[in-house]
């Protein structure tokens, strides 16, 4: 498989997700992106198109850490910056990644965290 048709098909599988998906304002959308250094999470309100709360795996101490270890603290940072925010409730969108490795291990990070989804 090409890069591009790599790209194209979690293009699609992302479309079909957020179809099913949305953010509301009493249970906003955890977004998920994966690079091959960094993981990123942001809570969205899709109602109002507003970025809620935001973690990086660059704002954590990875050191000594494998990726998937750094992605879990991500989840647990996300979940405590959501408790501040007053958040509690939410929905996972796993942007068309699958639900396995760093993309799991920040979402159970942010169960840990306290957050429900």
């Amino acid at each position: 498989m090409s890069t591009a048709t790599i790209r194209e098909a979690r293009a699609k599988r992302q479309k079909r997700i957020r179809g099913k998906l949305t953010g509301t304002a009493d249970r906003p959308r955890i977004s998920v992106f994966r690079s091959n250094k960094a993981i990123y999470a942001q809570i969205i309100d899709d109602r109002t198109g507003t970025t809620l709360v935001t973690a990086r795996s660059g704002e954590v101490d990875a050191k000594g850490l494998d990726k998937t270890a750094v992605a879990k603290k991500v989840g647990l940072v996300l979940a405590e910056r959501a408790k501040a925010a007053k958040i509690e409730r939410v929905v996972y969108d796993r942007s068309g990644y699958l639900y396995h490795g760093r993309v799991k291990a920040l979402a159970e990070g942010a169960r840990e965290g306290g957050l429900l989804f």
